[in-house]
């Protein structure tokens, strides 16, 4: 039996977003920063933006999926290269979308380390997901990945 190329993400990215954002709530619990961010007209506002961008740009990446037949699960093989729509703008809108909630849930929840951490969670989805994916990518789709890589930023 033919085993199948895939990029090699076992574990799904929103979890990663997710383990970052409890290691913030854990972390706000054991050195507490307080004071430092109030639930004010503007961070509840900065919120709601950010969670209405990061569902908008989400669900024009999975709308992008649907529409082409492609699998958004990570340890099955692609059937196309996605270049059209939100994907004409940035080569990883799912990926920046859930960032997008995860800040503006740090927003609403008032919470400093949600923000600290971010570096952290950008390296973490760069390193183990966005890697591989595009290695992946490059050995399935060649040339025309390649020229899409020239054109298209990896987050904005």
């Amino acid at each position: 039996m033919e085993k199948k190329d895939h990029p090699g993400v076992y574990i799904p990215p929103p979890l990663i977003y997710v383990a970052f954002f409890f290691l913030a709530v854990a972390l706000q619990r054991v050195v507490p920063l307080k004071g430092l961010f109030g639930e004010t007209a503007m961070t509840i506002t900065a919120g709601w933006i950010l969670l209405a961008a990061g569902i908008l740009v989400l669900l024009s990446a999975v709308w992008r999926f649907l529409v082409s037949k492609n699998t958004l699960v990570p340890v099955k093989p692609a059937h196309s290269l996605q270049t059209g729509g939100i994907y004409a703008f940035t080569r990883n809108p799912m990926y920046l979308g859930m960032l997008l909630l995860y800040s503006g849930i740090g927003f609403l929840k008032g919470n400093w380390w949600t923000f600290i951490v971010i570096p952290l969670l950008i390296m973490a989805v760069q390193l183990y997901v966005i890697k591989k994916e595009e290695h992946y990518l490059q050995r399935t789709f060649g040339n025309d990945y390649l020229q899409y890589k020239k054109k298209v930023r990896r987050w904005i």
